[in-house]
């Protein structure tokens, strides 16, 4: 069987993270059965990579705020073939107009309409999901104040839009793993005994133009960062270990010490990541950015680096 990787494109997705989340995690996920829990699971490159490479994790959670995510993840749990056959329909349509650049615009804009009708049944809501991800500026998602998405069309040639393969092995993959909807608070109900908590949530911006924060009709402000914090408290209390990923705000402004005041009583880790989301090319670049952990192994990581 084919293993499963994300079937989605993500503004900051994690998979250049993941050397650095293995050498954080703490050596007894690869020797005591646990619980994996993601409160921001986005594309699930961190989920994936865990279902592919933890023989001992026996259940996993994923939750978000985002509701379209959560029926495009339930649609590929449930309906792959379903929505295999939707997705063949669009991009075998899409493709068609490759040569026809403003058919292909109307095209586009015409399913972004639709989808944010959010009137179509669940499965053909999650096609349209996954074709605007797929063929939208820069796998981005973004509402506005009405919660309508309205990413502009990207400049693909062909995209892929149905991986029927992946689309298969992911909907086999989600078979360990619990989906769930709501406030990342609400994962906590659901921890076991040894669980393990990885937070991505959306990032501080490093600037006021930086700001991909509607991701949700309600932003994710300073206020709600504090909130996680909080919550990070309660987990490590209750016994649990975790990884947090953020933006280093501190690595654009020295003087901006905001997560490392409000995490200081944890291990700050700093990773080399690269910018993939800019307008204009000569912005994009390498950048640090943040693990933050409750476990103390990762000191020796610390040093290391």
């Amino acid at each position: 069987m084919n293993s499963a990787k994300p079937f989605l494109k993500w503004a900051g997705g994690k998979t250049q993270l993941i050397p650095a989340i293995e050498k954080a995690l703490h050596e007894d996920f690869q020797h005591k059965e646990f619980t994996y829990i993601e409160p921001f699971v986005g594309s699930g490159a961190i989920l994936f990579w865990m279902l592919n490479n933890f023989p001992k994790l026996k259940h996993a959670l994923i939750n978000d705020i985002n509701a379209d995510l959560i029926i495009t993840y339930q649609a590929v749990a449930s309906k792959p073939k379903e929505l295999i056959s939707v997705l063949k329909q669009l991009q075998n349509e899409y493709h068609e107009l490759n040569e026809n650049e403003e058919e292909k615009k109307l095209y586009y804009y015409a399913k972004r309409e639709l989808f944010n009708t959010r009137k179509e049944n669940k499965t053909i809501r999650a096609a349209l999901f996954i074709f605007l991800n797929r063929t939208c500026f820069n796998g981005l998602y973004r509402v506005n104040s009405n919660n309508f998405f309205n990413v502009p069309m990207g400049g693909y040639n062909k995209p892929t839009i149905c991986d029927k393969e992946n689309i298969l092995a992911v909907s086999e993959a989600l078979k360990r793993v619990e989906i769930l909807n709501g406030d990342f608070e609400n994962t906590l109900e659901h921890a076991a005994k040894n669980s393990f908590f990885y937070f991505d949530p959306p990032y501080k911006p490093l600037s006021e133009t930086s700001s991909f924060n509607s991701y949700a009709k309600d932003s994710f402000n300073d206020d709600e960062q504090i909130r996680l914090r909080d919550f990070c408290r309660k987990i490590s209390a209750l016994g649990h270990k975790w990884i947090l990923s953020n933006s280093d705000v501190k690595g654009k402004n020295i003087n901006d010490n905001f997560f490392d005041e409000i995490y200081e009583d944890y291990n700050i880790i700093r990773v080399e990541a690269k910018r993939m989301i800019n307008a204009n090319a000569t912005k994009r670049g390498k950048l640090t950015e943040l693990l933050i952990t409750n476990q103390t192994n990762s000191q020796d990581y610390v040093r290391a680096i």
